[in-house]
């Protein structure tokens, strides 16, 4: 029921943007990527479609501007089949309690998720110590308490398949959050990848308003268990795809993302681990 849906208290509006926010991308035919304030939501399906998918769902108070983009791209009271979130964390989930009751459709989540979407635990605190950059510093004020979304989230098929998405199986990348995943489609190579690895530097405020692009590992200052997320790396580059949209920053593909990609994983201790932080051990 509506009333059981959500937020956690310290659910806010956070004031960071870029220079790509509200900006839209086709990638490939039936991907578009999405860019609120911060961070890119996804939608699965070609123009006019009305078989289309929602890949995560942006900022806080962002709900409106994500109907918008939906019905710009498949018209009028298009309404998707199903949300897929890539993780939890509150730049993922800002806008999904407001679509839920605007849409009434299913959303998924890895079961490791689970804790933190329906109200039972609340995700670790951000560290600010794991940078110097601006957005780290304010990392604290960025909302972490569990959500709410009852019956309306349920498990990812545990077999693979992405509902609605045919053609994708999800890859369980954790590191980020215990829960997290990744969207891979074999025929083209295509990863959606969530915050596994970003083409930003999460960390720094000026990166992230130029969007200045390069590889970097997740963002530093929610991520919990830097083994996990070293393999995780591994098991997304071990894919070669040709194309990868990410949680933050642009697409990567091509020459460029192989180049990069693997640069991420021989270097992985200089471009993604910080130095310090509660969270390194």
């Amino acid at each position: 029921m509506d009333r059981d849906l959500n937020y956690g208290g310290d659910y806010k509006f956070i004031p960071a943007t870029s220079i790509g926010s509200g900006v839209g991308l086709e990638v490939v035919p039936d991907l578009y990527q999405y860019t609120i304030q911060i961070v890119n939501i996804v939608l699965y399906g070609g123009p006019n479609t009305k078989e289309f998918v929602l890949i995560d769902a942006g900022m806080p108070k962002s709900a409106e501007e994500i109907i918008s983009v939906v019905e710009e791209r498949f018209g009028l009271n298009a309404q998707p089949k199903a949300i897929i979130l890539t993780h939890g964390h509150f730049d993922h989930v800002g806008g999904i309690i407001e679509l839920i009751k605007r849409w009434n459709v299913p959303v998924y989540a890895h079961v490791l998720e689970m804790p933190y979407l329906t109200g039972t635990e609340s995700y670790p605190e951000a560290d600010p110590a794991v940078s110097s950059g601006l957005v780290a510093k304010m990392s604290p004020i960025f909302p972490n308490e569990a959500i709410n979304l009852g019956g309306n989230i349920q498990a990812i098929p545990s077999d693979g398949s992405v509902p609605f998405m045919p053609g994708f199986r999800w890859i369980h990348t954790p590191g980020h959050t215990p829960g997290h995943i990744s969207l891979y489609r074999e025929k083209d190579k295509v990863l959606i990848v969530g915050d596994a690895f970003v083409t930003v530097k999460q960390e720094s405020l000026y990166k992230v308003i130029t969007q200045t692009k390069e590889i970097s590992g997740p963002p530093r200052y929610l991520t919990t268990n830097w083994h996990a997320a070293r393999k995780s790396v591994e098991k997304l580059e071990a894919l070669k795809p040709s194309v990868a949209i990410t949680g933050h920053g642009l697409p990567m593909e091509g020459e460029e993302l192989a180049r990069e990609l693997k640069k991420l994983v021989d270097h992985f201790e200089q471009i993604a681990l910080p130095k310090q932080g509660k969270y390194l051990n």
